[in-house]
């Protein structure tokens, strides 16, 4: 099959169910085009980028300047040197009497660029429902054809709803082909905001359990707890919350070591306050790391956070990856009663489960594994065997190879028959 991705950023390191989407698909004997936004830091990427040459395969859309003025003056030189390739195209994508505001913000010109000579696919996956949205004007334009099928994520079916209203997606469910979202949570929020259920299953992010090599968590001889959590440093990841439990923990247990994995705009805020709570002994923004780095910290950790809130924004998490990749490799963890989490951490069978921004009740879970460590084991391989089961990589590319094969051939009317048989249940969390 001949299938575009189309994303926002490509490669960012925080996207590996992009990539691990995008090398399955390519692995399989399909032809995958990928179309983004060039991202601001590619100093770290991750291996299979270059592996499966997938920055040969990517179609960067300009940049859009903020100021309006240099953004004008940007679009007269791509028009001028564009228009005599496609000039319908670029006609159609400044229909401001259709398509309103975003084109009078030339955002429809700079996403058309890419696309001068019009293609067909059989799929158009959409990864994250903003990007759903574009694609229906894209292949109303005629840049693009072929079935859409939309993955909402996390940000796209949680913030963006609370910014833009709950009838934002009414274009998209109308126009898509088919919709996937990453846990059950979000499902039922995109069927609550008008999402035929019928059209839209339930496709989790799958990683490659070979690539986290499982080991049974035990003390060592110098007796120091080695904690850690991964993810970008914005609210949502609620890792403030993580900090002051530590701050907490310390008083009673100080050889403790927590390593924060990840970057972003909190970064200067969290500093703060591992100085003000005097633990910057103990605690430790490690900064981004590629994966291979990241799995080298884990191997020598023994209790894995995931202490994600909702942000004041709306936005919410689905079941992440890093979470997955830290019980496959055998770490009893402490997760949140928030958006997809429940769905991967069975309370008091793999982990934890704790209140969203209870720095005490982390602080509580995190004292009772330091007391107990012989539980350590006895979870981490349950975190194990769940994930290997629900949320196997080679099995979830299967079925969504499948799934593009049903949407690609089958018409709208069968699509009941696809979401009613076509996950199998024990993949679908």
């Amino acid at each position: 099959m001949k299938i575009a991705i189309i994303a926002g950023q490509f490669p960012v390191l925080s996207e590996t169910f992009i990539l691990n989407q995008i090398t399955g698909l390519i692995a399989r004997g399909h032809e995958v085009d990928i179309y983004a936004s060039q991202p601001n830091d590619c100093s770290k990427i991750h291996p299979d980028v270059e592996k499966y040459q997938l920055l040969k395969r990517t179609y960067y859309i300009p940049s859009i300047p903020g100021n309006y003025f240099l953004r004008l003056v940007k679009a007269l030189v791509l028009l001028l040197f564009n228009f005599h390739k496609a000039p319908l195209v670029l006609l159609r994508s400044l229909n401001f009497f259709k398509y309103g505001e975003k084109a009078y913000s030339l955002k429809f010109l700079y996403l058309a660029i890419p696309f001068l000579k019009p293609k067909t696919y059989d799929i158009i996956h959409s990864q994250f429902g903003v990007f759903g949205l574009d694609s229906v004007v894209m292949r109303d334009i005629g840049i693009i054809k072929g079935k859409l099928i939309t993955s909402f994520r996390g940000f796209d079916i949680s913030r963006y709803i609370q910014e833009h209203g709950e009838d934002i997606y009414n274009p998209l469910f109308a126009e898509g082909d088919f919709f996937l979202t990453n846990c059950e949570f979000f499902r039922q929020r995109a069927i609550k905001l008008g999402c035929d259920a019928n059209k839209i299953v339930v496709h989790g992010s799958g990683i490659d359990c070979s690539q986290f090599p499982f080991k049974p968590r035990h003390l060592q001889p110098d007796g120091k707890i080695r904690i850690a959590t991964t993810g970008r440093l914005v609210e949502k990841k609620g890792i403030e919350y993580a900090i002051r439990a530590i701050a907490k923990v310390v008083k009673n247990y100080p050889n403790i070591e927590f390593n924060i994995i990840g970057d972003g705009e909190l970064k200067e805020h969290l500093q703060q306050i591992i100085q003000e709570l005097d633990v910057a002994e103990q605690v430790k923004l490690a900064g981004w790391k590629n994966q291979p780095e990241i799995i080298e910290i884990i191997d020598k950790t023994h209790i894995f956070i995931a202490p994600s809130i909702t942000a004041k924004d709306g936005n919410q998490d689905a079941p992440v990856n890093t979470l997955k990749e830290a019980m496959a490799m055998g770490l009893p963890v402490i997760g949140t009663l928030h958006g997809g989490i429940p769905e991967l951490v069975k309370d008091g069978i793999s982990g934890f489960l704790v209140p969203e921004r209870d720095a005490d009740a982390i602080s509580e879970k995190l004292s009772y594994f330091i007391e107990h460590p012989e539980v350590w084991e006895q979870m981490g391989s349950a975190g194990r065997i769940y994930v290997e089961s629900h949320y196997n990589l080679n099995k979830l590319n299967d079925e969504l190879v499948e799934i593009y094969r049903q949407v690609a051939t089958n018409n709208l009317q069968n699509n009941h028959q696809l979401s009613n048989t076509l996950v199998n249940p024990k993949y679908a969390n």
